[in-house]
């Protein structure tokens, strides 16, 4: 899988261009908030072959751009179902934060994903897992040697769980399950760099109890 990080909005939130090098077709993984996103896909040449829009998450910084995405883009947008209701929150999560210029329209969703349901995209099947916790229905794709995990782990930190919504139990049950996964993945995050499960089980100061067994 081929993978192109553009980092956009207020947020500096990864969104992800992922694609299958055999056949070219391509998928877009989060969204940011504002148009950028958008614009930024626009001048890549060759065009990206886009089939797909996967969300990890439906906080305004991950999901807040997918009507104008899918004004472009005329292809199934994918969804974790338990993240429906903070999804259907888009129009006024910015009034929870006291920014109501964030509040934004739903956009479509076409497709709701369980745990271990699997998402075409050319040759390649990347595999849903659900890691709520940050949020009700939290999730991450896997393909091969890569993870996209949206807010659920960062280098050297993990996702909060003071928002609306959150679980901080529910969320470090889900680290606990991320990190049964081959210790070699490459983390692709929401925020921040590159990073592995190894490398973060190792040295993250937010994994303490991973490591004493607790």
């Amino acid at each position: 899988m081929e993978i192109r990080c553009f980092t956009v909005g207020l947020f500096g939130v990864n969104t992800y261009l992922i694609s299958d090098p055999a056949t070219g077709a391509a998928a877009i993984v989060d969204t940011g908030e504002s148009r950028e996103l958008v614009e930024r896909l626009a001048k890549l040449d060759p065009a990206p072959d886009v089939r797909a829009i996967l969300l990890t998450h439906g906080h305004v910084d991950h999901a807040g751009a997918l009507v104008w995405l899918q004004e472009r883009y005329e292809v199934p947008t994918y969804l974790p179902r338990d993240e429906l209701p903070l999804f259907n929150a888009l129009p006024e999560q910015g009034d929870w934060f006291g920014a109501p210029h964030l509040n934004r329209p739903c956009g479509r969703i076409d497709h709701l994903l369980d745990d271990g349901d699997t998402v075409t995209l050319g040759e390649l099947e990347l595999t849903f897992v659900a890691t709520p916790g940050h949020t009700p229905g939290q999730g991450c794709y896997w393909e091969g040697d890569d993870i996209i995990v949206g807010d659920t782990l960062f280098a050297g930190s993990v996702g909060r769980t003071d928002f609306p919504m959150s679980d901080p139990s529910l969320a470090r049950h889900s680290l606990r399950r991320l990190f049964e996964l081959p210790p070699h993945l490459r983390v692709h995050s929401g925020h921040g760099p590159v990073t592995t499960l190894a490398r973060e089980r190792e040295s993250n100061p937010f994994l303490g109890f991973l490591r004493l067994g607790l």
